[in-house]
């Protein structure tokens, strides 16, 4: 299976991907995660203003096989919720890198972004597990 890897992202092991500005992370699922769970059904998300430390979850996703825990992979508080996955959360299977992106957090450490993985350790990542 080829994945979608978008070289401008950094990942985790846990299959998010998250995008770094001014301070803000973006932070969303990975191709390679929305393509294990199949057709998605619903999205959980937190609240704006809520705080999360790494690696804790900050909600969930429902598809038809499963429900599926997803983690921060960043440290800070949410200042922004992707609203629209409540209307359309199959957009999470057909653009996982652009409208279906579920989070933005202020960075309690701008740098912890730079200690995941690269596009390139991430698709090494993934060809080791399959």
């Amino acid at each position: 299976m080829a994945n979608n890897v978008p070289e401008n992202l950094h990942y985790s092991k846990d299959h998010e991907w998250v995008s770094v500005a001014d301070g803000v992370a973006t932070i969303g699922i990975t191709d390679y995660a929305q393509h294990s769970m199949g057709d998605v059904v619903y999205v959980e998300l937190p609240s704006v203003g809520d705080k999360f430390d790494t690696h804790e979850a900050i909600g969930s996703v429902e598809s038809v096989k499963a429900v599926s825990e997803v983690f921060t992979p960043i440290a800070g508080e949410v200042t922004e919720v992707n609203e629209g996955l409540n209307d359309t959360p199959e957009s999470v299977n057909s653009d996982p890198y652009g409208a279906a992106w579920f989070i933005k957090v202020k960075m309690d450490n701008p740098g912890e972004a730079d200690k995941m993985l690269t596009a390139a350790e991430y698709e090494e990542y993934l060809s080791e597990s399959e």
